[in-house]
């Protein structure tokens, strides 16, 4: 079920959390979607819901990690009104690779090797890489990945420095939460 050390023994409860953590990614990816933000390269996107992709993964494990991943691009996607258009494809590739990635950096963050935060830039890094692949292959043009990417990478720094630091605060105040509220937990 999880393998981040926390315990829940009992099912329903760690499919409620799980139900909350979808709930807050689809929330996040819809509002982001609606806003129109001043970045240099179009289409860019801060990646907020990345946040509750990696607090998930932290709490919970890979498998978790991409069922959020996964009914997050799937119900943004519904209520942005893209399901299966050019943005779904991109956001359910990414968001999988990326969730990916980040359970392998996530390895070497238990180890004490790297922190969220590089856990969360490389997530990144490798979100903006991958749409631009897919998009890339979409319109059969490679010159897309040369012209963006230096661009997409360099903000993928601060994106995904804002987005780790946002995830270690929830792991601590969430982690907290859920010790509580499990059975044999402190009142």
């Amino acid at each position: 079920m999880q393998d981040s050390g926390l315990r829940i023994r009992n099912r329903l409860q760690y499919l409620t959390y799980l139900a909350l953590l979808v709930t807050f990614a689809v929330v996040i990816h819809t509002v982001e979607a609606a806003m129109p933000l001043p970045m240099p390269v179009p289409g860019v996107r801060i990646g907020l819901a990345n946040i509750i992709t990696l607090l998930t993964l932290v709490l919970f494990g890979l498998r978790s990690g991409l069922l959020v991943a996964t009914i997050r691009s799937v119900l943004g996607s519904i209520f942005v009104g893209g399901l299966f258009g050019f943005g779904f494809w991109l956001s359910l590739a990414a968001g999988l690779t990326s969730c990916l990635a980040m359970a392998f950096m996530l390895l070497f963050q238990r180890k004490g090797l790297v922190s969220m935060v590089s856990v969360s830039v490389v997530g990144a890094a490798i979100h903006n890489l991958t749409q631009l692949g897919m998009a890339s292959i979409i319109i059969s043009s490679i010159e897309l990945i040369k012209g963006y990417y230096p661009f997409l990478l360099l903000l993928s720094i601060p994106t995904g420095i804002f987005t780790g630091l946002a995830a270690y605060y929830l792991h601590g105040v969430t982690g907290r939460m859920i010790r509580q509220t499990s059975p044999g937990g402190p009142s």
